[in-house]
Order: C-alpha cells, then structure tokens, then sequence
C-alpha cells in the first residue's frame, strides 16, 4: 500500500497551515510597529485640515448661498437655519471618519501586505516582501491619503461651490414658502430620531446573519476549492479574509448608523419638494421600510418587508423616464447621477466569488488611472513640441491663478487628450474604449465600480455621437481647438492647424455639444480625491519636458556661431 500520496498530502496541509500562522503574527507584529505611525499621521493630518479650513468652509458655503439665484429668499433662509446642524454633523462624523479610517489603515495595512506577499512566484521573494511590505509602503499611503484629503477639502470643494454661482437660472426656480421653513426643519430633526435608532437596530439585528451567511459561503469556496481559494497562494490571504469577516459586518452596522444620518435629513429636501409635510412624515416611514428591504436583499432573506411604505411622492418616475432623463443629462455635459434616493447600507456582496484568474483578467481603476495620466503627458508633450502649448501656461497652473491659462492646462488638456482617445478607439473599430497602451476597456472587463460607471457611460455617448455625426478631419481639428482653449478665441485662432469652420449651424451646435459634454466630463472628474495629485506629476513631467527643449535649444543656439566660425 502506497502511503506517500496521503504523506505528501498530510505534509502540505501542515506547510498551509504552518505559513499561514507565521504570517498572521508576523502581521500583526509589523501593524502593531507601524499601525500607531501612520494612524498618527493620518489623523492628525486629516483633523488638522478639517479644523483650519473649516472658517473657510463656512464662508464659502454662506458666500454661495447668498449669490446662486437658483433658490428663492425663503429656501436660503430655511438653509441657514440648518447650515450649523449639517456644519456640527459635518465636525462629527468627519473627525470620527478620520480615526476609524487611521486606525484601520494603519493596523490592517501592514497586516494584509503580508498575506499579500504570497503572490510572488520566487520563493526568496516571497519571504522578503512578508518582511518589508506594508511598512514604509503604509506610512508614504497614510500621507497620500492626507493630501488627497487636502485637495478635496481645499480645492474640489470650492470648484464645487463655484460651478453652482456660476450655473444659470433656469425657467424652474426653486421656492419654498415662509410656511414651510418650520416644517422643514421639524422634519428634518424627526428624520434624525427616527432613522438613526432604527437603522442601527435593523442594521444589528440581521448582522448575526450576515456573519454565519458570510462564513458558510467562505468555507464553501474552501471546501469546493472556488473563488478565492482555487489557487493555493491565495489560500493564506482567504484564510486571513475568514478571519476578519466578523469586522467587514461590525464596519457594515457603522455604515448603517453613517448613512442614516444623511437619509433622515433627506426628509427637509422632501418636504421643500413635495410643498407638503405630511409627505415628509411619509418619507420617514418609508425609508425605513425600504432599509429592511434593501438588507434583505443584500443578504438573500425574504423578498419585501413587513413594514409599512408610504408614498411620498406625487408623480412615481418610470425606469424609462429615468434613463431618458440621463441621457438628456449625457447629451448637455451634466455629470450629475439620476435623482434617485441615497442607498441604504452598504453590505459586502454575499453572491459567489470570483477566481483570482477571473479577477486578473478584469481591467483595474488603478491601472485606467494611470493610463489615462500618462496619455494626457503625451499629448501635452506633443503640444509642446508643436508650441501650441507654452510653458508660462504650465507655470500659471502651478502657481494656482485664476486665468485662461489656468482652464487651458487643467481641463483643456485632458479634454483634448480624452478626445484623442474616442478618436482612437473609433478608428481602431472596438466596442468599447482604448486606452494609450492598447488596453481595451469594454462593458464586460470594465471593474464592477458605481463611480466608473458614471464616467464609462457618457464616454461611450460621446463616443457613439462623434461616430454618428461622421466628423470630417477638418471639423475634427476644429473639434480640437474648441476642447483645448474652451472660450478663449485668441488663442483658438493663433493655432493653424488646417480646421474647417463649420459654416451650417446645426453641426456647429453639435460639435459645441460634444465639446460641452467633454468639458464636463473633465470638470467632474478633477473633483476626485485623487485625481489633482496625479495631475500635478503630470504637469510637473510637462515642466521638466518644456525646460528640457528649451535647454537643447539654446545649446544649439550657442553653438552655432562657433561652428560657422571654423
């Protein structure tokens, strides 16, 4: 009888078993060294732009109130009288948003790198980086996350705030009778006794389920060999996901408590909608309700609920009017989200997982990220070259003024940089959208992100659009020239480079559409967390390349006479 098969098999399971128990104390070792650092950084960081930059946040916001012309003099003064509830909630939660997220980034970090280590192939390696991964890497990320922190308070927010003074009055004028400014307010503070305690009591109640629900399907993919577990170097890291699966549902019930407070302030905007309070009382019930309906959803229990849902709506929009909606919202260059109601909680999806080679085939955020910046640094590399773009408009960027200097470098060069890209991918006939190194980003390979489908969807319209109204090479070059200077018609007419002018009105309007459309795009995009950091190695990458060829030039320049004097 042959015993050194179950010997070998035996012999591997206590390997498994073996490494995964040196990791995880290993991990545990190195996030108790760094964790405190980085969660140090990270919250003194965060807290200390929260608190300097919140005068400027309450002027800003009062500012802007008094100059959009969008809402009536009673709605204003129904907003300031909930401006310090929602500036107190913003203190709040955002200060205790700061620690939590420092003291699990900086803890768990360190501690997941180890386990991540176990992806490389060399043997050598694989010990090297359980030493070293996730100790400096997690200290450099806590002050990226305080920049990127910095940026949004510091610079998304006020674009924010601008577009919205800048936005014209449209025929509908939003009003709100002196009437209803109490029940405005009065619902608003219901929805705040009501929500939280029931939200949080819903949110507790099922997590026992979640939890046992989320282990039996983590131990069948063990078992089965499916998911997470069909190769054996993810085994450690699966391993280690079974293991804190008791924190993944302790953070789902905060989230819950989170969002319940934003969905029971909801209920002023309803009442100012709808004009009526009793629909603000029904929207209160309701969306507790829809809360338990959702949780069951997420976590496969019984359809519906048993709770009463009210109507709180006049007019129910049909699914139909809603797309239609989006489109109409593509078409103008209105990145906004269909007006739907904010989601509930969010709970980890309990559905069968994915093998890690289904995974790894999926195009990653980071890797479009990054593609994207390096196309943009190409194209303003060529524009350089081609003295469309000059290095004064890189140095008015950087010092931050407000000048078409300013709106030529950080929208007019990524739009133009965007519509080379649906240009390629238009030629290049793909169904989807190609990327600067032929990576092809369809509806099947795109990552399953909420936020990127924001972005995706109107990409592909405008995509279909240019590819329907058959551009000509001139009316694209003219195309491009509108994206890069936007309105700035001296410097539209300084480039030659051979545009027709559209001379019939109506494909003109179609090119400013299209035009519109990717400008706000492009806005939209920069308010993202990340996305200024990014663009600053961009035009930093763009100096450097600008200061390159002047120096080339100028060497050129100097020796020239010496030669022809020989």
């Amino acid at each position: 009888m042959d015993l050194s098969h179950p010997l070998q098999g035996w012999i591997k399971v206590i390997y498994v078993v073996f490494v995964f128990i040196s990791t995880f104390f290993l991990g545990a070792l190195k996030g108790l060294l760094v964790g405190p650092i980085a969660a140090l950084i990270l919250i003194i960081g965060n807290v200390g732009v929260i608190l300097g930059l919140f005068p400027a946040h309450v002027a800003w916001t009062i500012y802007t109130l008094l100059k959009i012309s969008k809402i009536d003099i009673p709605l204003k003064v129904a907003i300031v009288f909930g401006l310090p509830a929602l500036f107190g909630l913003w203190l709040g939660l955002s200060i205790a948003g700061s620690v939590l997220v420092g003291v699990g980034y900086g803890f768990f970090t360190p501690w997941v790198s180890t386990f991540e280590a176990f992806r490389h192939g060399n043997e050598s390696n694989k010990f090297l980086h359980c030493l070293v991964d996730g100790t400096w890497g997690t200290i450099k990320g806590s002050c990226t996350v305080v920049r990127d922190f910095a940026d949004l308070c510091y610079h998304s927010y006020p674009i924010y705030l601008k577009e919205l003074r800048e936005t014209p009055c449209s025929n509908e004028l939003q009003t709100l009778r002196l009437i209803h400014v109490p029940g405005c307010i009065l619902i608003g503070l219901m929805g705040l006794l009501v929500e939280i305690p029931l939200y949080t009591a819903i949110a507790i109640v099922k997590s026992p389920y979640m939890l046992f629900k989320g282990w039996f399907r983590l131990i069948h993919d063990l078992i089965s060999r499916e998911g997470p577990f069909l190769e054996t170097a993810c085994i450690p890291i699966a391993g280690l996901t079974i293991l804190m699966w008791p924190l993944v549902v302790v953070a789902s019930i905060l989230m819950a408590v989170l969002s319940s407070f934003f969905i029971g302030l909801y209920a002023s905007v309803i009442v100012c909608q709808e004009r009526s309070f009793r629909r603000g009382v029904a929207y209160v019930i309701a969306m507790v309700a829809e809360f338990d309906e959702y949780t069951n959803d997420w976590l496969y229990l019984r359809e519906g609920t048993i709770l009463p849902k009210p109507q709180y709506r006049k007019k129910k929009f049909s699914q139909s009017s809603e797309f239609s909606s989006r489109g109409n919202n593509l078409a103008e260059g209105k990145m906004n989200p269909p007006s739907l109601e904010p989601p509930a909680m969010l709970v980890p999806s309990l559905a069968p997982s994915r093998s890690v080679r289904e995974a790894i085939q999926e195009v990653k955020m980071v890797q479009i990220w990054g593609t994207l910046m390096r196309s943009v640094e190409t194209r303003g590399k060529e524009l350089l070259d081609a003295d469309v773009l000059t290095t004064s408009d890189l140095y008015e960027w950087s010092k931050g003024k407000n000048s078409n200097a300013v709106s030529i470098i950080s929208v007019g060069l990524p739009c133009y940089s965007l519509l080379q890209t649906i240009l390629h991918s238009i030629k290049s006939n793909s169904g989807g959208f190609v990327l600067l190194d032929n990576i092809e980003i369809t509806y099947l390979n795109r990552p399953k992100d909420k936020l990127l489908d924001w972005f995706f969807t109107p990409v592909m319209v405008l995509k279909e659009q240019i590819k329907v109204i058959k551009l000509g090479e001139g009316e694209v070059k003219f195309l491009e020239k509108v994206v890069l200077f936007g309105s700035n018609t001296e410097r539209i007419e300084a480039w030659e480079n051979g545009c027709t002018v559209p001379q019939d009105a109506l494909r003109a309007a179609q090119i400013q559409g299209i035009s519109r459309g990717m400008i706000g795009m492009v806005r939209s995009v920069s308010k993202l967390p990340t996305y200024r950091r990014r663009f600053h190695k961009v035009v930093k990458a763009l100096l450097a390349h600008a200061v390159d060829n002047e120096g080339s030039g100028k060497s050129i320049s100097t020796r020239s006479p010496s030669d022809e004097d020989v």
